[in-house]
């Protein structure tokens, strides 16, 4: 059956929010808010156009800062970006070569305003409206301001984690005044005190006033201390003062049930499924989304890594373009050729000699991965990236994503090897571009390894110069076939899940040298993840001749048995892995973002281009784009970039 979603349509009134990216534009209100507002029907209607905004802006932007600049997720370019659609605007966040003229620096900040705006638009009008005028109590017209305003913090907290102190702080709707830096007249570092402390005192006040429990889709008590705990646990690095013991304290109450009866998804799977928002208790604020509304979002989940057959591969009616430049990063180098491990193409010639195709030979469906060095192994050994190798190899998440009818059977979030269709039972699904007609193996390497690209194939991984085959794929998300009765728009977009809770309690728990009890907290998460054989048996690892401990005692490859904070991190990525609201934040908060190796970063050298061992620390925060310093002399730009 269908989910019944909130109806999400044009809030009027959003003529009149002014953009802080572009204060040339002139406002127009066609209808005020008495008008607009006449019964609750209307509130609730805003209050969606709100989540609508800010939803399409995490899927996509928000998620190209936090994945695209950190460690699992890289957008490497197809001969030296000469191919692909977006001429590699967006490698420069793969690269940490960013500049406030770069677009897509210019396009994150720019998509940040709006929902923004709304709420300042709804939270005025609202409290200026008698709730019996529109057949309301004022507890609820008190409860929906709260909501407001504490999505209004949560749209706060996406473009400050980006962009610090240098963001305006306005929840006025003046439009004639132009909004200043929070930082006006003090430090970037001010600046940033001044928003967390804005933040904390909003969803304090607001809390209370908010459901316990209920729909997913709405704020409630729950996302509303996740916000905070979010902020306290990265309090060090967003205000220079730590706050650990009170966000461990924050989660244990969320764990213990004080904001609502959440519990742990015995199935991952469930955590994703088209029926998450009704089905699966471990989901505390999600976005809606079907298949009429939000395209753009539902494309970011799994779209960055499709390729251009992956239709055929999913059996589903979905049609929107893959983009083949983003790949989960590798964790090999190129000494060894993955894809001639895996099939043999014999040209098929016509009468004059001319290739007219090629004649596949499947050799493998998997390459051999002893053949090459692994990137968590010596001489590496930096224990970032290499994402798909730091998964157990007994864990559930590495299977080959599946499919069936039912819309049931469904699991995995990696294609690699030889890809067929109709979910790897079909034929061996062909290539174009840079292997026209030739057979596609999807590969846990990054090169030309072909040589039909204008650089040479280099031991340490270029991104600068990857054919369509490189690097691997993920696919989080399910894709129904066409014949499900359910469609890869239905699942809810989830942003605030309590495994969140779980491993933000056993970090603390750590920090103050408790690794035990950390290690205990993490494993009733990763329990779900393996048979119980498996769990608690010792095995060997067929791939590769491993013997491997118990599930719940192996550490991932390249890392040693001691519960630490390099394994800590490595638990953060796996779990959260393409969720895209983390992952930049928490490589800052153990100072490995500009200051960790991963694949090419930190360590490669190309003729022309400085990749040193370790990168400014400026680039822990954006810049402002010049764009927005030209249309508004009220902004300040973060100081690092001066």
């Amino acid at each position: 059956m269908k989910k019944i979603k909130r109806l999400l349509s044009v809030f009027v009134s959003a003529l009149a929010v002014t953009s802080c990216f572009d204060m040339t534009e002139h406002p127009y209100t066609l209808m005020d808010a008495s008008n607009y507002f006449t019964d609750e029907a209307s509130v609730k209607q805003a209050i969606a156009n709100i989540y609508a905004q800010e939803q399409g802006d995490i899927s996509e932007f928000y998620w190209y800062a936090a994945e695209l600049t950190a460690d699992q997720i890289a957008w490497r370019s197809w001969n030296g970006g000469s191919w692909g659609w977006d001429s590699a605007d967006k490698f420069v966040l793969s690269t940490h070569t960013w500049t406030p003229l770069s677009n897509y620096v210019n396009r994150i900040w720019s998509c940040a305003w709006t929902a923004i705006g709304l709420c300042n638009n709804f939270i005025y009008d609202l409290t200026n409206i008698d709730a019996a005028a529109i057949g309301i109590t004022e507890e609820r017209k008190q409860e929906y301001l709260a909501e407001v305003r504490t999505f209004r913090v949560y749209c706060y907290y996406n473009v400050f984690e980006v962009f610090g102190g240098t963001i305006p702080l306005t929840t006025s709707i003046d439009t004639n005044e132009l909004p200043v830096s929070a930082m006006d007249g003090t430090t970037f570092e001010e600046g940033c005190r001044k928003i967390c402390a804005w933040m904390e005192q909003e969803l304090n006040e607001t809390c209370a006033l908010l459901p316990v429990g209920g729909s997913v889709n709405t704020c409630n008590q729950a996302m509303n201390r996740m916000l905070l705990m979010r902020i306290l646990l990265n309090s060090e690095i967003f205000t220079g003062t730590p706050r650990f013991d009170e966000c461990k304290n924050l989660a244990k109450e969320i764990m213990d049930g004080k904001y609502g009866n959440y519990a742990l998804a015995t199935r991952y799977q469930d955590i994703y499924s088209a029926n998450n928002d009704t089905q699966c208790n471990e989901i505390i604020f999600a976005f809606s989304s079907d298949e009429i509304y939000n395209m753009r979002s539902t494309n970011m989940r799994n779209g960055p890594f499709m390729s251009y057959v992956f239709i055929d591969y999913f059996d589903t009616p979905q049609r929107h373009s893959g983009w083949n430049c983003c790949c989960v990063t590798p964790s090999f180098d190129n000494s060894s050729n993955f894809y001639d491990q895996c099939v043999e193409n014999v040209p098929i010639l016509d009468e004059s000699g001319k290739t007219v195709g090629y004649e596949i030979n499947v050799l493998n469906e998997m390459y051999d991965k002893e053949l090459a060095t692994c990137f968590l192994d010596a001489p590496y050994n930096d224990k970032l990236g290499a994402v798909h190798e730091r998964y157990d190899p007994r864990d559930i998440r590495l299977v080959k994503p599946y499919n069936d009818d039912t819309g049931e059977n469904w699991g995995g979030m990696f294609l690699e090897g030889v890809m067929r269709e109709h979910y790897g039972t079909g034929d061996v699904q062909l290539a174009d571009a840079d292997r026209n007609n030739m057979a596609l193996v999807y590969v846990d390497q990054v090169g030309n390894f072909q040589g039909k690209g204008n650089h040479p194939v280099q031991i340490v991984e270029n991104p600068r110069w990857g054919e369509t085959n490189s690097g691997l794929r993920a696919a989080k998300y399910p894709y129904y076939t066409t014949n499900s009765p359910y469609d890869f728009c239905d699942p809810d977009v989830v942003e605030f899940r309590l495994a969140e809770v779980y491993y933000t309690y056993a970090e603390c728990l750590l920090r103050e040298g408790n690794a035990d009890e950390a290690k205990n907290v993490v494993n009733e998460v990763r329990k779900r993840y393996f048979s119980e054989e498996d769990w608690t048996s010792s095995s060997v690892d067929e791939a590769t001749g491993r013997m491997l401990a118990p599930a719940r005692d192996q550490a991932p490859r390249g890392f040693s048995d001691e519960f630490d904070m390099d394994r800590m991190l490595s638990e953060w990525g796996l779990e959260f892995f393409d969720e895209g609201h983390r992952r930049r934040t928490d490589l800052r908060r153990f100072d490995k973002f500009t200051q960790g190796q991963w694949w090419f970063f930190g360590r490669a050298t190309e003729v022309g281009y400085d990749l040193p061992a370790k990168r400014d620390r400026k680039y822990e925060w954006f810049p402002v784009p010049e764009r927005a310093l030209s249309a508004n002399p009220g902004l300040s730009q973060n100081p690092y970039y001066l």
